[in-house]
């Protein structure tokens, strides 16, 4: 069955949009995310007769093209390891999602590989089993196996992770959401962003940031936006990864001025992401964020868009 579907592929392309992501929504660290509209990469995969990767970027951030060195390379390598088979893939990438911006560029990358990929072998490979082999992208990103932008990426909408070992993994509905994010145009590594955390926490402060947890998974599902933006607070990661964003605390404060319900760190930063009710609002905060870093002098980019419910969308 798989030898035909093996066959099936040969000579054919697929070409997905592979979403950015919000990882962690503030309070929830590792195990929570969400997919947005935009921005995404662009990737087109088809099969080649040697068990490898084959890469070829069309974009100006000059990743590595060693299988081995790249993010979707590692993920695809994982997939070519689990098909017992001759087969391997040639990639093309067009990344739109800026390294080490904190919108899940290396979560696109892997993400949007092995879903194209499964997608030209006919589906073999459930959700859970993509999620693993993309994982395998993200330790090579950030030194760890971690599924807070890779599961939003493949699956769409809000997800939980409530375990990486065994995975397990939930999705979340939630109400219409608008999201504002500014990019300065740093770079903070996600690896250089895990190793300055604390190692220890205060019981009281493990405490409050479960009760935000578990009050965002709340007001999602609930379609309560008050509650949605009371617990969108972050008393363990922030305060810490603060530091390395420029004006983040003024940002923040100008954004829920300007009706925001609330937001903080995209992922390991530097991004900076609010979420709004309605596009008004949403448009509203773009603005703030604008004024904050013009002042500034800090280069950066806006993005207002809404949460991709689809994950890597398949276009031909």
């Amino acid at each position: 069955m798989l030898d035909d579907a093996i066959n099936k592929a040969r000579g054919k392309s697929v070409t997905v949009h592979a979403p950015g992501t919000v990882a962690n929504m503030v309070c929830g660290f590792d195990v929570l995310g969400l997919a947005l509209n935009d921005p995404y990469d662009i990737m087109t995969i088809q099969l080649i007769e040697e068990p490898t990767v084959v890469i070829h970027n069309v974009d100006s951030y000059g990743l590595p093209v060693e299988p081995q060195k790249n993010v979707a390379g590692v993920a695809l390598l994982e997939m070519i390891e689990r098909l017992h088979r001759k087969t391997g893939f040639d990639i093309t990438i067009e990344k739109r999602i800026k390294p080490g911006s904190g919108v899940g560029s290396s979560a696109a990358s892997s993400a949007g590989a092995v879903v194209a990929a499964n997608h030209l072998l006919g589906n073999i490979f459930n959700n859970n089993e993509l999620v693993q082999m993309a994982m395998f992208g993200e330790k090579l990103a950030s030194g760890v196996k971690h599924a807070d932008n890779i599961t939003p990426c493949i699956m769409g909408g809000v997800t939980l992770i409530r375990s990486i070992m065994p995975l397990d993994i939930i999705s979340v509905p939630s109400p219409p959401l608008y999201v504002t994010v500014v990019h300065p145009q740093i770079e903070v590594r996600t690896e250089d962003a895990r190793q300055i955390l604390k190692k220890q926490i205060l019981l009281k402060d493990a405490i409050r940031q479960w009760g935000n947890i578990a009050g965002l998974v709340a007001g999602l599902i609930k379609s309560d936006y008050e509650l949605i933006g009371r617990s969108l607070e972050d008393v363990l990661i922030e305060p810490v990864r603060s530091i390395l964003i420029p004006a983040f605390a003024e940002v923040k404060a100008k954004s829920l001025e300007a009706g925001a319900l609330g937001g903080g760190i995209s992922g390991s930063g530097p991004s900076i992401f609010m979420l709004s009710k309605d596009e008004a609002t949403a448009l509203a905060v773009e603005n703030a964020m604008k004024d904050v870093y013009a002042a500034t002098g800090i280069a950066y980019h806006t993005y207002v868009t809404t949460v991709n419910t689809q994950g890597v969308k398949i276009v031909k």
